[in-house]
């Protein structure tokens, strides 16, 4: 059929319609507009799209929008942990809040010590908390302790009785509760019969108080809120304590003077005006109280009212919570201390439960205090890095074990070198090797080239694998080492089949026999190994769930049913442990952790077992102890 002639009458076709010419145009324009830019020089400050660094936790979400409420020039934020117990990884979250947000807008951050109960602190407290704050690579400001405005915050609550803003109370605890509808809060509220007392008469009974007159108990200076208003249902305006009498009185740093201490209510929101703090970010555990924070600062003049341009502004974030652990101060040192609980029979008996301790103390590898994180060997920059992922919002987060877990390998395993350590070493004999078997083999600290440096590792005749390594009786299965079967080993050029084995007289393997196998024979894996003659013993621990219940929390607290529900293999100790003499190389040099590191602890992933460091506090010249970071892979017994 020949060709159509092409006619010159107007064609049928009326081309593309409008929305595709639009898209045409869009798509054009964009292109015009990305070859501009390519070609643009570039301005001091300024970088392409693809160079621009990820926004940070601080730079956008909830952090941007509390920043935005409040605009200052001067950013000025604080940490205000009490020195009563070793801080836990939900603190990480509050440190790297406040910490991160005044760097991140070039403003400063406080350290200040809540010291107003003398009876809970200890001065080890203040210490680690000073020392976890720097491992987390932060510097406070200044360090300022509550006790520093006792004079002043004496003088203020003075101040505040002649405002008719406060007032001595005699109640007791039961009739304060009471007052405030009693058990459940949905009663009658009523005023307490001192509130109303003249002026002069509630500073003359707060002096007294000062001077000693009254114990522990007996009175009380309470804030005059809204105590009977029906509309307000918020407890923390229903007349709050603002100092009470200590019996253990002695401070820390003002000794004997004090006989009277101010309460949290009375002292944060003061301290944080006049340390002229404009962000003053806590959990929302605290949330009702930013309406008596508020109030007294309104009270005293230290800040407008409904205006943010005079005085602090507090905002609350959700708290970091992890599950499968224990964060309670209260729980966590019945762990470390021991404890006695009662339990009452159905036939009206009592019966007393002595519970040793479980833990070594307050560090122990197996808690999740920071102290604990630290000697474990998780880094601080993982920690840091996790919770920037899990972003700042006031939504609670609550997180599994787990997923902290493997945040921290993923860390690790781009940060340490390799090593090889059988944890329960058997011996082989390999009785055909030679002389020239017998060799130092160079083995990068990363095969995958992400970690630099390289270290030597001796060969022999003899060397130690694992005892899970080795079967008598083979299986299609199974591809380690078995009779007749060969195994590749780790970098050594050749591998072994094992001949035979020799057992003690219970029937434990103490020697496997091999020999070289033919090149010919490939083989299906390949397992670690150490020289038995250069070889390093060490004692390695590994850790598992200190609890078998995924929720520990919710077990029997009170009479002593959580120490049944303990996990016994919560530590397994591998006290003939052996690891490669290359161990000895990364304790001297230092120079293989990473970057901006602030401790000097020795990290590794131990091939196929799992990552490693070396125990600060147990480890000797003569011992070396190993606590296992992280496994290698996620843990489904767990």
């Amino acid at each position: 059929m020949a060709d159509t002639p092409k006619s010159d009458a107007p064609s049928e076709d009326k081309g593309p319609s409008k929305r595709a010419l639009d898209k045409a145009k869009k798509k054009a324009e964009k292109a015009a507009k990305k070859a501009e830019y390519a070609t643009r020089p570039k301005e001091s400050g300024t970088s392409t799209p693809a160079e621009k660094a990820p926004a940070s936790v601080f730079s956008e979400g909830w952090l941007r929008r509390v920043y935005e409420e409040k605009p200052v020039k001067d950013v000025r934020s604080r940490f205000p942990p009490e020195p009563n117990g070793y801080l836990h990884i939900g603190h990480c979250k509050a440190i790297a809040v406040n910490f991160g947000f005044a760097k991140h807008h070039k403003g400063v951050c406080f350290l200040r010590y809540d010291d107003t109960n003398p009876a809970k602190e200890e001065e080890k407290y203040f210490t680690s908390i000073l020392e976890i704050i720097e491992w987390l690579g932060f510097e406070p400001y200044q360090v300022t302790y509550s006790s520093d405005n006792f004079d002043k915050l004496y003088e203020l609550a003075e101040e505040l009785i002649r405002r008719d803003g406060a007032y001595v109370c005699h109640c007791s605890r039961e009739e304060v509760n009471r007052q405030r509808g009693g058990p459940d809060n949905r009663g009658p509220r009523y005023a307490c019969e001192h509130r109303t007392r003249p002026i002069e008469e509630s500073l003359a009974e707060f002096r007294a108080m000062r001077d000693g007159k009254y114990k522990p108990g007996e009175a009380y200076l309470r804030m005059k809120q809204s105590l009977t208003d029906p509309n307000e249902g918020n407890p923390q305006m229903w007349d709050l304590p603002a100092y009470r009498v200590v019996e253990k009185n002695h401070h820390h740093r003002t000794g004997d003077k004090w006989r009277i201490y101010p309460t949290y209510d009375f002292t944060h929101c003061i301290c944080d005006a006049l340390e002229d703090i404009s962000h003053s970010m806590c959990t929302t555990e605290f949330q009702q109280s930013r309406i008596s924070y508020d109030w007294l600062l309104e009270k005293l003049d230290m800040k407008v009212p409904k205006s943010e341009e005079k005085g602090p502004m507090q905002r609350e974030y959700g708290r970091l919570n992890v599950n499968g652990t224990i964060l309670s101060k209260r729980r966590i040192q019945m762990l470390v201390e021991g404890t006695t609980v009662e339990k009452k029979n159905e036939d009206g008996t009592v019966e007393k439960r002595a519970i040793p301790p479980t833990v070594r103390g307050w560090d122990d590898p197996r808690l999740y205090t920071l102290v604990a994180l630290r000697r474990r060997g998780i880094p601080a920059q993982a920690l840091l890095k996790f919770v920037e992922e899990l972003g700042v919002t006031d939504a609670l987060t609550e997180i599994q074990t787990l997923r902290l877990e493997a945040a921290i390998r993923k860390h690790l395993e781009r940060t340490v070198p390799r090593q090889m350590l059988v944890l329960d070493p058997v011996k082989v004999v390999v009785e055909d090797a030679t002389p020239e078997d017998e060799q130092d083999l160079t083995v990068p600290y990363d095969p995958k080239g992400t970690i630099p440096g390289e270290r030597k590792v001796h060969v022999s005749k003899e060397i130690y694998i694992d005892r899970s390594d080795f079967r008598e009786e083979d299986s299609p299965d199974y591809f380690r080492l078995a009779p007749n079967k060969s195994v590749g080993l780790y970098n050594v050029p050749f591998s072994i089949r094992a001949t035979s084995c020799c057992k003690d007289e219970n029937g434990k393997i103490t020697e496997i026999k091999a020999v070289k196998a033919a090149p010919e024979d490939k083989p299906k894996t390949y397992i670690h190994w150490v020289d038995v003659s250069t070889g390093i013993p060490v004692i390695a621990r590994q850790y598992h769930s200190l609890f078998k219940a995924e929720s520990p929390n919710t077990l029997d607290w009170k009479t002593g049913g959580w120490a049944d529900d303990l996990n016994p293999e919560s530590e397994v100790i591998y006290s003939n442990a052996v690891i490669e003499k290359g161990l000895k190389d990364l304790l001297k040099d230092h120079s293989l952790h990473p970057s901006g590191s602030s401790d000097d602890l020795v990290r590794f992933q131990a091939l196929r077992v799992a990552y490693f460091c070396v125990d600060v506090v147990d480890s000797t010249d003569d011992k070396i102890v190993l606590n296992q970071i992280v496994s290698l892979r996620e843990d489904k017994a767990k």
